[in-house]
């Protein structure tokens, strides 16, 4: 009997982790061939090399995709394109019955788009959410080219319906990082702070991404936010940003405070690592999604500044300020409060669900060629 082959693409260390349950439980079960495709900011020395996450999670089958270097890294469109064509020589030789992506990565867009176009069925993790830049344009194309959508909570099913897409191929797991986050088996903290030589055991972190519609402006933004972060005398644990357009700014902006006694730079994280860094925090600061879909898990409070989350989730431990220096420092000396810890994204079984979905026979008969489904547009209708 033939091994379904299940091709997941990741292109960031924040797509790996959120996949990472997923993937163990299709490497696991015996009864599918699991294969990933790593490219992105995976095999970049300078956004930390996380292909080595990937093989020290121990996988079988892990095929590096090179798909851009330093001197496009920050043209998004190049990096879609360079994606596409080693892509599709990949499923071309390996011949995957279902590609899994997630979000709203150009990675995910490339690998959509050839699933598309050869015919092969393809998995959006995570679709139906929204935010503040491009990368909900993106994640909405890329769920307009998935055949099968499995989606958060029931907010984000909607919202696939109001795209138009087949209600039953929507199905509702939860975010696959909770199952991670509520495990109970994380690195305790002082593991994490020795690993990675943080030397204060009180800290905040920084998390803090270009948004590429504001390109002009990335650079004063950075230059309030760390300004701000510097004069708090707060410990920071800082986490490099990916590797949109206009990141070099926040990262020469990052360059001149990594040897200040507050700060500990860091170009990435082990997934598990990071989240217990994440669970013992004292606030995050940046526009990370980070900041409003773990930290609430964990009923951590952030300061999420500027418009990269715009009309995400919101819960009482967030706070949202602009790209200001007096109103970030102001939030800095009084952030939130912590609070109870949020279930919104997810109970911790999205796995389990994951993998029941992949063995049901109605999974495997969702076509590919997929049909616009009109709707009333009462809000009644969905």
């Amino acid at each position: 009997m033939k091994h379904p082959r299940i091709t997941f693409v990741t292109g960031t260390r924040a797509d790996f982790g959120k996949m990472l349950p997923l993937m163990r439980a299709v490497e696991s079960d015996g009864e599918f061939i699991c294969e990933i495709v790593a490219t992105g900011m995976h095999l970049m020395r300078n956004y930390g090399y996380t292909f080595n996450e990937i093989q020290i999670a121990g996988f079988s089958n892990i095929f590096p995709m090179f798909n851009q270097d330093s001197t496009i890294s920050q043209k998004m469109d190049l990096a879609l394109a360079s994606t596409i064509v080693p892509f599709s020589h990949y499923v071309s030789e390996r011949s995957p019955e279902l590609i899994v992506v997630h979000g709203d990565r150009v990675e995910s867009l490339a690998a959509v788009i050839v699933g598309s176009l050869n015919n092969v069925k393809v998995a959006h993790v995570e679709g139906g959410e929204i935010s503040g830049t491009i990368d909900e344009s993106l994640r909405h194309a890329i769920t307009k080219l998935a055949t099968i959508h499995f989606v958060s909570n029931d907010t984000a099913r909607r919202r696939l319906m109001q795209l138009g897409e087949e209600e039953s191929s929507i199905h509702v797991i939860g975010s696959p990082e909770v199952d991670i986050m509520l495990c109970g088996n994380l690195p305790d903290i002082a593991t994490v702070r020795e690993r990675y030589e943080i030397a204060f055991p009180d800290y905040a972190i920084i998390v803090y991404h270009p948004v590429t519609s504001e390109i002009d402006s990335i650079e004063a933004y950075a230059e309030a936010l760390f300004s701000a972060a510097e004069k708090s005398g707060v410990n920071f644990v800082v986490i490099r940003p990916n590797n949109d357009l206009g990141s070099v700014f926040i990262n020469k902006r990052i360059d001149r405070i990594q040897a200040k006694e507050r700060f500990r730079v860091l170009p990435s994280m082990r997934f598990e690592y990071f989240l217990s860094l994440l669970r013992d925090a004292r606030f995050v600061l940046g526009n990370s999604s980070l900041g409003v879909r773990e930290a609430p898990v964990y009923g951590v409070s952030t300061i999420n500044v500027g418009s990269r989350q715009s009309r995400r989730f919101e819960a009482a431990s967030i706070v949202n300020v602009h790209e200001n220096y007096e109103a970030i420092l102001a939030s800095i000396r009084n952030p939130p409060r912590r609070v109870a810890p949020v279930q919104a994204f997810g109970d911790g079984h999205a796995a389990d669900r994951f993998l029941r979905l992949l063995k049901s026979a109605e999974l495997w008969k969702t076509p590919t060629q997929k049909q616009f489904v009109d709707r009333p547009l009462s809000p009644n209708a969905i």
